[in-house]
């Protein structure tokens, strides 16, 4: 049985999914949630079909999941202006209320959150193709993110709680919200990514407007009521449809105070730009990224091969921090690529409910279709697909291409593919490896393999000054959550983590007077009658 032969007999009837497993009645999403009410829509709604084919009576098709609104400008501006209201320039209830009570108010939305866990996991497998255990996995880790992301906030102000005395002028220093947040996450982590910008953003106070990325939209309604019963009106608001109908808007108007983005540097330029004062607008961004693999030629292969396997190929490659091109000396290039290759050919593809599978369909539709471009690109100027049925398609499986020898040539070299295409660039001066990373557009992570400690510590030092994270042995990786998160380049803006994503989401602010005794009482009469929100010695157990 060929590839093609192979990926066919994946497909099944839907009859065939377990039942614990199958997607249910299509969902007609028509709410939205907008200052404190989920209002109901009228009008266009899109499609939402599933990355996963069935076999049916006429063929295969792929499985319709729902629908949800396609709002218009107005719906986008009702939106905006709730969370306008209820930042209040900085007055209203949210931004001025203590940190214990929103901290509450975060609680009791992660509890409705795991209420509704199962939900939300079968969802998310359907609408992007992960696996069911995957899926699971980033739940749980976004559950985990919010609880140390509170865990983080009670730090912060603890170590706020006291006031500072400096040459005669007594001071308290605390950190701020920033304003209005318009927050859009991500389809390949359209949950944990998403709230890993939302969460911290909330818990400093600030206010927000949520859109969901296309793919990956209807996991997020079950939450809807969540973040309706939990937030104060006008604190949490969604909004749907078109980039350029809702979110143009909202940009242009000049009430947005930050921007926290994750996709692609093209996309979020064409955002930002649209921003008529952007002195005031605060951009935290994740974006793309072309992290490279560094395979000395003292690398253990067995690590190396290994590590460089998941790192390339978990989630189906379709991950930022993915190692998206490997470079391998020549001394050890043939073996690497045989034992590279073997072990792809031995990942399991299957269906996202099925147990152990790695390989999955993928969630964009013209995907296969631009992997296999560049497959023919790389070919076309003397690389050759190396595994056993690499760059094979049926609808939106496409089975892992390796490709070698990989050069300069060929798109794949610098083009991010988010996907399961691994190019390998052969080299014997690391001085190419180094060059490579220097002239790159980005610069998230790098991974570095050998045992020999020289030269393990020149690539490092030359690393650190060019990308934010080396990985020693291992493949690139965003966790711990407590480790910073973040790249130079065109791969970010702003450092995503526990502690620092409170800190970019907020601005530290102080409160100052002389030492006078007049003052003195002053600030001791705010304290102690706790007329303050701001000015505050109270410490959270």
């Amino acid at each position: 049985m060929n590839m093609n032969e192979r990926l066919v007999s994946m497909l099944c009837d839907e009859q065939d999914v377990p039942e614990s497993y199958r997607a249910g009645r299509a969902v007609v999403q028509r709410e939205y949630l907008v200052d404190g009410e989920l209002r109901e829509w009228t009008g266009p709604m899109q499609d939402v079909y599933s990355p996963v084919f069935f076999v049916t009576g006429s063929g295969h098709a792929a499985r319709l999941l729902g629908s949800y609104p396609l709002l218009t400008e107005a719906e986008a501006a009702d939106a905006l202006n709730a969370a306008v209201r209820a930042y209040d320039n900085g007055t209203g209830a949210w931004p001025t209320m203590p940190i214990e009570a929103r901290i509450r108010c975060m609680e009791q939305f992660t509890q409705s959150m795991l209420d509704e866990k199962s939900s939300i996991v079968n969802m998310l497998m359907w609408e992007i193709g992960k696996s069911h255990r995957d899926a699971e996995l980033e739940f749980d880790r976004t559950v985990e993110y919010i609880r140390d992301t509170i865990d983080a906030v009670k730090d912060l102000d603890r170590a706020s709680a006291r006031f500072t005395i400096e040459k005669g002028i007594i001071g308290q220093i605390r950190r701020a919200p920033l304003g209005v947040v318009l927050c859009m996450g991500p389809y390949n982590y359209p949950l944990n990514e998403t709230y890993t910008t939302l969460i911290p953003a909330l818990l400093m106070g600030n206010t927000v407007v949520f859109k969901p990325p296309r793919m990956g939209v209807l996991l997020h309604r079950p939450l809807l009521k969540a973040f309706r019963d939990a937030f104060p009106r006008g604190v949490v608001n969604t909004v749907y449809g078109d980039g350029q109908t809702v979110i143009s808007p909202l940009m242009g108007s000049g009430a947005v105070n930050v921007l926290a983005f994750i996709g692609s540097s093209r996309v979020s330029n064409i955002i930002r730009r649209q921003h008529p004062r952007l002195n005031r607008l605060r951009c935290i961004l994740g974006l793309e990224a072309k992290n490279p693999g560094i395979v000395t030629e003292s690398a253990d292969l067995d690590t190396a091969v290994q590590e460089c396997v998941l790192g390339s190929l978990s989630f189906n490659g379709q991950r930022c921090t993915a190692l998206k091109i490997l470079f391998v000396h020549s001394s050890i290039y043939e073996p690497f690529l045989e034992r590279f290759s073997a072990a792809v050919t031995q990942l399991r593809s299957g269906m996202p409910w099925e147990p152990d599978v790695f390989l999955t369909p993928l969630p964009e539709t013209a995907k296969a279709d631009y992997l296999a471009e560049l497959v023919k690109d790389a070919e076309k100027h003397g690389a050759r697909v190396v595994n056993e049925g690499g760059g094979v398609t049926c609808h939106t499986f496409f089975h892992p291409a390796v490709l070698a020898p990989v050069t300069p040539h060929m798109r794949v070299y610098e083009e991010e593919q988010l996907g399961p295409v691994v190019p390998v660039v052969r080299y014997d001066d690391i001085v190419t490896p180094l060059q490579y990373v220097a002239d790159s557009n980005y610069g998230q992570q790098v991974s570095l393999f050998g045992r020999d400690t020289d030269t393990i510590a020149m690539l490092m030092d030359a690393m650190v000054n060019q990308v934010c994270r080396v990985n020693i042995n291992s493949q690139c990786q965003r966790g711990p959550d407590s480790f910073p998160f973040t790249g130079r380049k065109d791969s970010a803006e702003g450092t995503l983590s526990v502690s620092d994503a409170l800190r970019v989401f907020s601005i530290r602010t102080v409160v100052a007077t002389k030492g006078t005794d007049s003052n003195k009482r002053i600030l001791r009469e705010i304290v102690q009658d706790r007329k303050s929100a701001f000015l505050s010695t109270d410490f959270i157990l």
